[in-house]
C-alpha cells in the first residue's frame, strides 16, 4: 500500500482552471492531504466557484485550510463591512463580480468556510503559515493575529541569511531555529525573476505568482517534488488578474 502524502498549495487568487489543473496533476489519492495556505480569493475571475471547488474537494480528501489576508478582506465584505479600498484595487474588485446573484445557502456556506480557515498549522516541527510570525518564541506568543497572514520579515529575514551559518549558530534567526522547515505563501516569487517555489533557510516560499505572471504550485513536503499548472495568464485568455 502506498504511503500517504501531504501536498502544500500556495496562493491561488481565483485562478479555479489553474487549481482543478493542479490537482488533476497531483492526482491525490485516498489519504492523501491537501494543505492550502490561502489567498483563495481575488485576482481572476472565479474566486467564488475557487471556494465551491475546495469545499467539494475537502469532502473527498484530507483538507487543512489556512487564512490568507486577502480571505480576510473577502470575509469582511461577505459580511456585510463593505469594501476597502485597498480590497478593491488588490483584487477584490473581480471577486465582488464573481460572487455576484450568490444564493443564501452558498453565502452561508462560504461565510462558514471563511471562518474556519486557521491562522496556521504546527506539526513534527513544521510550521504552515500564509505570511509569518514576528515573535522568537514563535506563533503562540505572536501579539497580533494579523502577522499571520501580513507579516513579510520571516520571508525577508531567511532571504538575507548567510547560508553558511549552521542552524544553531548563535546568528541565526531565533525564529527560524523554531521549526525544521516552515512553509509560507503572501510574497510571490516572480518578485524575484521565477514562477517556482523559492527555498532559504529552512523556509520554502510556495506563491509563485499565480495572481499575476506566475504559475500555480504544489509540493511533495517529503520528497520535495513540485507539480505546478500552466502560466495561468494563458488559462484566463483576456483578462489581467491582479494588477497590483
Amino acid at each position: 500500500m502506498a504511503m500517504a502524502r501531504t501536498f502544500v498549495i500556495g496562493d491561488i487568487h481565483g485562478a479555479l482552471r489553474a487549481l482543478q489543473q493542479l490537482v488533476e496533476r497531483v492526482a491525490p489519492r485516498p489519504g492523501d492531504r491537501l494543505i492550502f495556505l490561502g489567498d483563495y480569493v481575488d485576482g481572476w475571475s472565479e474566486s467564488r466557484q475557487v471556494i465551491e471547488y475546495i469545499l467539494e474537494l475537502a469532502a473527498r480528501h484530507d483538507c487543512v485550510f489556512i487564512r490568507g489576508n486577502h480571505d480576510v478582506w473577502c470575509e469582511e465584505w461577505l459580511e456585510g463591512w463593505g469594501a476597502s479600498a485597498d480590497w478593491l484595487q488588490h483584487g477584490g474588485a473581480a471577486t465582488m463580480l464573481s460572487y455576484k446573484g450568490i444564493t443564501a445557502p452558498e453565502l452561508d456556506r462560504h461565510l462558514q468556510f471563511f471562518d474556519g480557515l486557521r491562522s496556521y498549522v504546527e506539526e513534527e516541527g513544521l510550521l504552515f503559515v500564509h505570511a509569518g510570525f514576528c515573535s522568537v518564541h514563535g506563533p503562540s506568543a505572536e501579539h497580533f493575529e494579523s502577522n499571520f497572514w501580513w507579516d513579510r520579515t520571516l520571508w525577508e529575514t531567511a532571504l538575507a541569511t548567510d547560508d553558511r551559518l549552521p542552524p544553531d549558530s548563535p546568528y541565526y534567526p531565533q525564529r527560524l531555529q523554531l521549526y525544521k522547515e516552515i512553509f509560507i505563501g503572501h510574497t510571490p516569487t516572480t518578485n524575484y525573476g521565477v514562477d517556482l517555489p523559492m527555498h532559504c533557510c529552512n523556509v520554502w516560499d510556495m506563491d509563485s505568482g499565480a495572481a499575476f505572471t506566475g504559475k500555480l504550485s504544489a509540493m511533495d513536503i517529503d520528497t520535495k517534488r513540485i507539480t505546478q499548472s500552466d502560466t495561468v495568464k494563458t488559462l484566463y485568455p483576456g483578462e489581467t488578474g491582479r494588477n497590483k
